[in-house]
């Protein structure tokens, strides 16, 4: 008799709108690096997504299932139900934040037993219309939840509450990445400058974001403006797409910046872009614990950071954290006071000593998995 082949454990992973961002990459990176004989993840995503990697998805054997956004809650819901019932998971993994409550209680009316929410992210007081919706639904994030997973201390807190992370109720998965793809390369440094036409000389201060309030492009901008006053053989490097980059396009046109602020665009070449920046700028209004700044370090870029984010962002020594408090030219001073002392360097040992190795992360997450069902 012929052995039975044992199946994959399907997980059906809630992402939302899939736009390109910071989530989304962790969720992939996971994906990418699990054992997809033993699981495999079908990503249930809004309708009105536009970034979904559809070819690399259905290489790796998984699928995508599109439902109604969940502006449109009632459809969202109804919809949803249909794909955990038809999908007959035992896993959800949702990656909604606060307003996970919703996919869970639609994956605990029909019967998927263990239910996880994950906390990617924290609010800031600048966005309250935003925050306003995430602080109403934030203490049901637990009600129809059997796991909590978060990236951070920060976002596990913010989203659970001290009490249930204080007592270990909060499993801290990190987002890790491919650490050898980002691993510091020198030719590699220099063909890419080649090819954007950037001189080896040039102090390139770089960025990779979407364009939304939280990432606080308007500040970035009149940081690098304040810089270039000082070092005309500088230039800014704006990798990312979204709703805010015309704003953003005019401020730097009012500016005259034109010349040395290049927008690139939704790219697929993030790993050799850390390479040609020598400073990464990320004063985000908040973070829970941001990918980009895990890929600059494993670059070895000098990391200047908001202090509006988790400690745990920092893994180099020479990343710094500044206050949103204190203005554009303070910043200005800081990075070019920093990149003078400065030396570059492969971080690959520090990086995983500091559990950033997707390799390892993702045969733990794989172990959280099957020891669940099992």
């Amino acid at each position: 008799m012929m052995e039975e082949k044992e199946m994959p454990l399907h997980i059906a992973h809630i992402i939302g709108k899939w736009v390109g961002g910071g989530v989304e990459a962790v969720v992939m990176n996971y994906y990418r690096h699990i054992d997809h004989k033993k699981i495999q993840f079908d990503f249930i995503c809004d309708s009105d997504s536009t970034n979904i990697p559809y070819d690399e998805i259905e290489k790796l054997g998984g699928k995508v299932i599109l439902i109604s956004p969940y502006q449109h809650i009632f459809s969202y819901l109804k919809e949803l139900k249909i794909v955990l019932k038809e999908g007959k998971y035992s896993i959800i993994h949702s990656h909604i934040n606060a307003l996970s409550v919703f996919p869970l209680y639609a994956a605990k009316s029909v019967g998927v037993p263990i239910r996880i929410a994950h906390s990617h992210s924290t609010t800031n007081k600048k966005e309250w219309k935003k925050n306003l919706l995430k602080q109403i639904l934030k203490p049901f994030s637990k009600i129809y939840a059997t796991d909590y997973i978060c990236c951070s201390e920060l976002a596990g807190r913010w989203l659970f509450g001290d009490k249930a992370y204080d007592k270990g109720e909060v499993y801290l998965l990190n987002n890790a990445i491919d650490l050898e793809k980002f691993a510091y390369d020198e030719n590699v440094r220099k063909a890419k400058r080649k090819e954007l036409k950037i001189s080896d000389d040039t102090l390139v201060i770089g960025h990779i974001g979407r364009f939304v309030a939280q990432k606080n492009h308007t500040f970035l901008i009149d940081i690098f403006n304040e810089l270039h006053k000082q070092n005309k053989n500088s230039l800014l490097l704006l990798a990312g797409q979204g709703p805010l980059i015309d704003e953003i396009k005019n401020k730097v046109n009012d500016l005259n910046l034109t010349e040395t602020v290049k927008f690139l665009g939704q790219r697929n070449d993030a790993n050799e872009l850390y390479q040609v920046f020598d400073v990464f700028l990320l004063p985000s209004l908040y973070e829970g614990l941001p990918v980009v700044g895990v890929e600059a370090q494993a670059a070895g870029c000098l990391s200047i950071l908001s202090d509006d984010m988790t400690k745990e962002t920092k893994v180099l020594n020479s990343t710094k954290f500044i206050s949103l408090n204190q203005n554009a030219s303070f910043w200005a001073n800081k990075i070019l006071s920093s990149h003078k002392k400065f030396v570059r360097k492969n971080s690959l040992k520090e990086m995983t000593n500091n559990n950033f190795n997707i390799k390892k992360e993702a045969q733990k997450l794989e172990d959280k998995y099957l020891n669940e069902v099992n």
